[in-house]
């Protein structure tokens, strides 16, 4: 072979003429003695070996190869760590299929309504506006409800899910939310609870509507309004101006309406036939009277010339209350309670429509 090279024969043809170990055409040393390359044959467990191996990574080992590598070593049993990972392949990918996997839940009509906020960055009067909005989606009829908001705070959840009602002609029997911090106080996994917000709670009882949370980071078990948000986002505002805040509320409602006369993907009808077939009469009535208002208690130190700042707006306050810490009371009510002249808390009332920075009334003693 040698020789053979030394004449200039390529590894090919040299493998050709001797019939050696060249045939897939590696090189042959031009000096020094040929050897072959002796590589151990794969090591693989038997079934009841994989079975124990499979048990302690899911057990003890709490899915770590190399601890299951070292517990088969202090046995007796020879096994590398990249045995022990060939023995579970299998395994894992059947624990990644199950962790994914989602079952469609369909309920029944005026059983659940969906709720989730989006956010996008949106031209108003030539300005790029961080816009927050509430999408709610009836499950059954899928039919969709989207309120536009400058922020994300219980007030807006709170007005948003209330407006929802309003425009559908009822109340479900739940609301199925996420675990925002403004709904959501503590969910604990393993007992399979969840604290809600007492002033959420509070909402709820008004409503006579039962809070439902769904899984933290499992964002799917509310896939319905999820797709809401994404159609709002790409869809409906996508690469659009708006001349004001309250042309971009028109344009919303506009096309909320479109929306439900398309057809759906998953129901293959229109969320609007599906709503006044089979949902419109099971969804419960709306209140006869109007119902408290639940806002945004908030402590403020009244300044020296004897204003507070709310939301960028500054509201006046009796000037004995100068440099004291006051309670106020944002609130979409303009009804709120007066506090008595003792007291050093104010209530203050400002309209929906504090969303554009409209005064409103501040009622004091």
């Amino acid at each position: 072979m040698r020789e053979l090279a030394a004449r200039g024969w390529g590894a090919k043809r040299i493998a050709a003429e001797l019939g050696g170990g060249a045939e897939h055409g590696a090189p042959v040393p031009a000096g020094g003695a040929v050897g072959v390359q002796q590589r151990s044959l794969r090591r693989s467990l038997d079934e009841a070996a994989r079975t124990e191996v499979v048990a302690l990574v899911d057990g003890a080992a709490e899915g770590n190869a190399v601890v299951v590598a070292e517990m088969l070593a202090a046995r007796g049993v020879d096994a590398s760590v990249s045995t022990v990972q060939r023995a579970v392949v299998d395994h894992r990918r059947q624990q990644r299929a199950a962790d994914v996997a989602t079952v469609r839940f369909e309920t029944a009509p005026g059983r659940q309504m969906q709720i989730d906020f989006g956010e996008r960055r949106v031209s108003i009067a030539g300005e790029q506006v961080t816009v927050h909005f509430l999408a709610a989606v009836l499950s059954y009829s899928r039919r969709l409800f989207v309120k536009a908001f400058l922020h994300e705070r219980q007030g807006e959840w709170l007005d948003g899910i209330a407006s929802a009602f309003r425009h559908f002609g009822g109340v479900p029997a739940e609301v199925l939310g996420d675990n925002s911090r403004c709904l959501v106080v503590a969910h604990n996994r393993e007992a399979q609870t969840v604290t809600f917000h007492p002033a959420y709670l509070a909402f709820c009882r008004d409503w006579d509507v039962q809070p439902r949370a769904c899984q933290p980071y499992r964002a799917r078990t509310k896939a319905k309004t999820e797709s809401g948000v994404k159609c709002v986002k790409r869809n409906a505002i996508a690469g659009r101006q708006f001349e004001s805040f309250g042309h971009l509320e028109a344009h919303l409602a506009e096309w909320q309406l479109a929306a439900d006369l398309r057809v759906h993907g998953t129901t293959h009808e229109r969320p609007t036939d599906r709503f006044e077939r089979e949902e419109w009469q099971a969804l419960r009535a709306l209140p006869a009277r109007p119902l408290p208002t639940h806002g945004r208690p908030l402590q403020r130190r009244v300044a020296n010339d004897a204003l507070i700042d709310i939301d960028t707006v500054r509201y006046s306050v009796p000037h004995r209350l100068v440099r004291d810490h006051v309670e106020a009371l944002a609130s979409s009510d303009p009804r709120s309670d007066l506090t008595s002249p003792e007291s050093s808390s104010i209530r203050l009332a400002t309209s929906a429509a504090y969303l554009s920075r409209s005064q409103g009334a501040i009622i004091a003693a």
